[in-house]
């Protein structure tokens, strides 16, 4: 009997928790577990919050896993909900700590942090991020997004996120689409209601995004940050003073002359610009020439002035063409990355450029000690 309960237990091991990602033996969600003579299997599982939008993948994902445990003639899947003391406990054994920390700027963080900005609306800086964002996440990196433009947020629709949120004492879970962890105020707003805050509003939802948010071990967290150089850039700049600007703009000059301005903030912030991305930069005929609608040379030109001013290269990192499949992909929250086409290929060779430097050692335990 001891075996076949052992199998029972390495069976509910093997079910994770769709957002936390971690087994719920491991989380503490499974709260008992009674076998009948005749072989049934009752599972009790207690679910960080009673609306949990995704109680449905845990219990099928239970039912299927230990039913395939020889001797198990039936499962049934008992739900309730973890009390207070469990919440702090799971939020303690999360995060390891119980104040409110920044985990991307400790020492032994890992994470590449990129910053995703434009000095004016309209150039597709959010369409890049959510792109540039399940690229990554296509290429087998652990991804993570924070829509930090507050007023204009999109980030949730372009992703296709469906599931609320879920908040576990003071830790808020993201919801995951196309293995990419999202956190946007469009969560927490109804359909159609404006934000109206102030300076110190905007700061305090970053910082709670940033702090209050279980992240997990990242490879790299996207910023899609609002346009221009205003009270965002400035908390991001606070926030994460790691944190890499990408600045994306159209071939326009105009377009180009104002992105530059969105990448300068660096010179006082002391980030570092790791490229610039030109959008909308053609349309592609069928005779295989390229119609340039919005003009041409405007990347190239911010990618010029930019390293001319910081003194290093800032590469034209891609010139990514007018496509309706991205445009579509964006407003079906299906990335054109998943898809396929010349503007998939330009995105998809960004987001390995930008995470092919390998993570740093530093803070990471070598395994070694002084004799």
């Amino acid at each position: 009997m001891s075996d076949f309960r052992e199998a029972i237990d390495e069976a509910l091991n093997r079910v994770i928790d769709p957002e936390i990602k971690r087994p719920i033996t491991e989380l503490g969600m499974v709260r008992s577990v009674e076998v009948s003579d005749d072989g049934q299997v009752t599972v009790g599982v207690d679910l960080t919050t009673a609306g949990c939008p995704l109680k449905d993948t845990i219990t099928k994902d239970v039912k299927q896993l230990v039913s395939e445990v020889e001797g198990v003639s039936a499962v049934l899947v008992n739900l309730g909900v973890m009390s207070e003391k469990q919440k702090k406990e799971l939020r303690e054994k999360l995060t390891g700590h119980t104040e409110r920390d920044i985990p991307f700027t400790k020492p032994d963080s890992l994470t590449r942090v990129f910053a995703i900005t434009s000095g004016k609306g309209g150039v597709g800086k959010s369409s890049v991020t959510a792109n540039l964002a399940a690229a990554m996440a296509k290429q087998g990196l652990k991804v993570g997004v924070v829509d930090a433009d507050i007023y204009g947020f999109s980030i949730p629709r372009m992703l296709g996120v469906d599931d609320p949120a879920q908040q576990i004492d003071s830790m808020i879970i993201p919801p995951v689409a196309h293995d990419v962890k999202v956190m946007s105020i469009g969560m927490f707003v109804p359909d159609g209601t404006p934000v109206v805050w102030r300076g110190p509003m905007l700061h305090r939802a970053l910082r709670q995004f940033l702090a209050d948010v279980y992240w997990g071990d990242l490879d790299a967290l996207l910023l899609d940050l609002p346009p221009g150089t205003g009270d965002v850039a400035i908390s991001i700049a606070q926030l994460l003073p790691n944190a890499e600007i990408v600045v994306v703009t159209t071939p326009q000059v105009a377009a180009a002359e104002v992105a530059e301005r969105a990448g300068s903030i660096a010179t006082q912030t002391k980030q570092k610009v790791v490229g610039v991305i030109e959008n909308m930069s053609y349309l592609q005929q069928e005779d295989g020439s390229k119609l340039e609608l919005f003009g041409s040379g405007g990347g190239q030109q911010v990618s010029d002035r930019l390293s001319e001013m910081l003194e290093y290269k800032v590469p034209l990192l891609a010139q990514i063409p007018i496509d309706m499949s991205l445009r579509e992909g964006s407003d079906g929250g299906n990335p054109v990355v998943l898809q396929g086409g010349e503007a998939a290929m330009q995105l998809e060779a960004v987001a390995a450029a930008l995470t092919k430097r390998a993570r740093g050692l530093q803070g990471r335990n070598l395994g070694v000690s002084p004799l």
